[in-house]
């Protein structure tokens, strides 16, 4: 298992990160779900848990400080995760982080971070109530109502081209797929895709790292009892993948993916000193890692589901 304080901390993160920037949930976040994957994964090697509570460490240490210039927002990574003063919870305000996220739910907010940040609080808050007190519930709410009219992120289209605002980009019939009726649609589309293309070395709007996590945030709205603004989710995240299967290989430019030589529930994966070819490396890492097994029991091909894992390789190098 992953110590449990590192739930409370990650919260604390997220309740401040809209002091720093909306991205700066990266942090908070991560750490919240470097401590779910523990829970859920209880019958690992102890050093895989070691592993996952040294990047937490890292994080919460402010070694990942590239999403936001602390000196000019007043406040340091580290100081994101202190503890808030005590107060008496309230759990019915829980919904309220919900109804901030429905003000934005609508279209793709940067690369789907509205949803993924909002729905690992409230699966939180809503498994440890004692920690829905107001200062941690109203910072979640401001940090989600800051991606109301957010774009969609950006895309690289090589040299020439260079980056494009998602609400520029004029998506082609070639990006076309039917819309989703259901939350297994939505995954399956997911691993369709990363078999097909995640060995791809696609820049943009979050790549397959955010594409699955955004879905797997969305089904966690749904376990945890909004399942009306998950089903509202579905267009938004229809529109993100086909945002990033607008986007060309760049494999010439930006040289080929690489793939983690080990799965990342062994310990060898966790001793592993090979550079990481991810930006955001420590954040995006424990959360895909957390949100890819979130999003796998909707898969119900075991076929297809095998294929996934060997290509979820690629996210986690």
């Amino acid at each position: 298992m992953v110590d449990f304080q590192f739930l409370y901390k990650g919260l604390c993160g997220l309740a401040r990160a809209h002091q720093a920037s909306g991205l700066a949930g990266h942090l908070g976040a991560a750490v919240v779900a470097g401590y779910f994957f523990g829970e859920e994964h209880a019958d690992l090697d102890s050093r895989v848990y070691a592993g996952v509570e040294k990047q937490l460490d890292d994080i919460i240490r402010g070694k990942e400080s590239i999403w936001y210039d602390q000196k000019k927002k007043g406040i340091t990574v580290p100081a994101l995760f202190e503890p808030f003063p005590k107060e008496k919870p309230d759990e019915k305000r829980i919904p309220t982080i919900a109804q901030a996220l429905a003000g934005n739910i609508n279209k793709t907010r940067q690369s789907g971070h509205n949803v993924i940040f909002a729905s690992i609080a409230i699966r939180a808050l809503h498994d440890h109530p004692e920690y829905a007190t107001p200062s941690i519930i109203d910072g979640i709410r401001k940090l989600i109502a800051g991606f109301n009219g957010v774009v969609p992120g950006r895309g690289y289209w090589g040299k020439e081209k260079g980056w494009i605002i998602g609400d520029k980009v004029q998506l082609t019939a070639d990006t076309e797929f039917p819309a989703y009726d259901s939350f297994e649609q939505m995954a399956n589309a997911v691993a369709d895709d990363l078999i097909l293309r995640g060995s791809q070395h696609r820049r943009g709007f979050g790549g397959t790292v955010h594409v699955t996590n955004h879905a797997a945030a969305i089904t966690e709205l749904s376990e945890y009892g909004f399942q009306d603004l998950a089903l509202r989710a579905l267009p938004a995240h229809h529109h993100h993948v086909r945002l990033w299967r607008s986007l060309p290989d760049l494999s010439e430019e930006l040289g080929a993916l690489k793939k983690a030589k080990f799965d990342p529930r062994t310990p060898d994966y966790w001793t592993d000193n090979s550079p990481s070819q991810a930006s955001a490396s420590l954040s995006h890492r424990i959360k895909t890692l957390y949100g890819f097994f979130t999003l796998l029991p909707f898969v119900k091909d075991d076929a297809k589901r095998k294929k996934a894992e060997e290509q979820f390789l690629y996210m986690m190098a």
